[in-house]
């Protein structure tokens, strides 16, 4: 982070933390992020970050795109990739040389885990550093959730927060959706990305059931098994892979659920597609580093 003014930066910084999903509200002068690949190598935490003005400017630059946002709009970045963002520094939102040390900008930002979204990565870098509305549609429903949560915490209690996280996560998820499916109508039916679409969805709509597998997808969808295998190689991972890391997150969050925590983890792992306990544990420890039952008696006790 670096501000042109430092004798006068000044920065406020509300912090929430929503179970994965992580809220801050900014209210700061002039000033520049840069993330180098340098840093990404050093560190990376895989996150989704969203950025939405509420007061003053904002730029953003990355994936060869650059965007100049103002109130009642939102834009998305990746931590996994280079970016440059820009706050304050006049209307065009370049931190130029004419920074006012007395020009505040305020900001909402962001935070999802991006395997939390069931989104593939060639699909996000599609939405990323681009104008979308917050005033409007669904992006104005999250946008005003986004403020209001930021604007009214005391109305929550410790236990809220992980049913909060969700709900703004599935409302971005319905965002990125909105504006995807905006696109692929240009796509035929049975094109790479609209099929992938279509499995994406039976997917969801199917992860309780014990018996998915890549065979059953590629039956349903009326495709070969091999195909559905090429279709997923753009995204880095397996059909069986991307399936258990869907089933584990909707796992997670269920065990984070206070509401559910007398609901043994074994029936929840059923519930989830997962046949064996044992099996469901061991994925468990290997993706988030902690034991089903650990993780239900942290979050537990973080509800108070």
């Amino acid at each position: 982070m670096v501000s042109r003014t430092p004798a006068t930066f000044r920065a406020t910084i509300r912090e929430l933390d929503l179970g994965p999903v992580n809220l801050a509200h900014f209210a700061t002068t002039a000033f520049q992020v840069q993330r180098t690949a340098h840093l990404i190598r050093q560190a990376d935490p895989e996150l989704i970050g969203l950025v939405m003005p509420l007061r003053g400017s904002l730029g953003l630059q990355q994936a060869e795109r650059q965007t100049v946002l103002g109130p009642s709009q939102l834009s998305l970045y990746d931590s996994s990739r280079p970016f440059h963002l820009h706050l304050g520094g006049g209307k065009d939102g370049h931190g130029g040389h004419g920074d006012d040390a007395d020009d505040v900008t305020t900001l909402m930002r962001l935070f999802v885990p991006r395997r939390a979204l069931a989104v593939p990565v060639d699909r996000l870098d599609r939405l990323m550093a681009r104008p979308l509305p917050a005033d409007t549609g669904i992006g104005g429903l999250l946008g005003r959730l986004i403020q209001g949560i930021a604007t009214d915490t005391l109305a929550y209690q410790a236990a809220d927060a992980l049913r909060i996280g969700a709900v703004a996560q599935d409302l971005l998820l319905a965002v990125l959706a909105h504006h995807l499916d905006a696109e692929d109508t240009a796509y035929e039916e049975n094109s790479p990305q609209a099929l992938l679409t279509r499995i994406d969805a039976f997917v969801q709509d199917n992860l309780p059931d014990p018996q998915l597998s890549p065979r059953a997808i590629a039956a349903a969808l009326h495709i070969s098994l091999s195909y559905l295998h090429r279709l997923f190689q753009p995204r880095g991972t397996t059909v069986s892979a991307w399936i258990r890391t869907q089933r584990l997150e909707k796992a997670r969050r269920a065990l984070g659920d206070p509401t559910l925590r007398t609901v043994p983890v074994h029936r929840i792992a059923r519930q989830h597609g997962f046949g064996a306990h044992e099996t469901f544990t061991r994925a468990f420890r290997a993706t988030y580093g902690i034991a089903p039952t650990d993780y239900r008696r942290h979050t537990s006790a973080e509800c108070g």
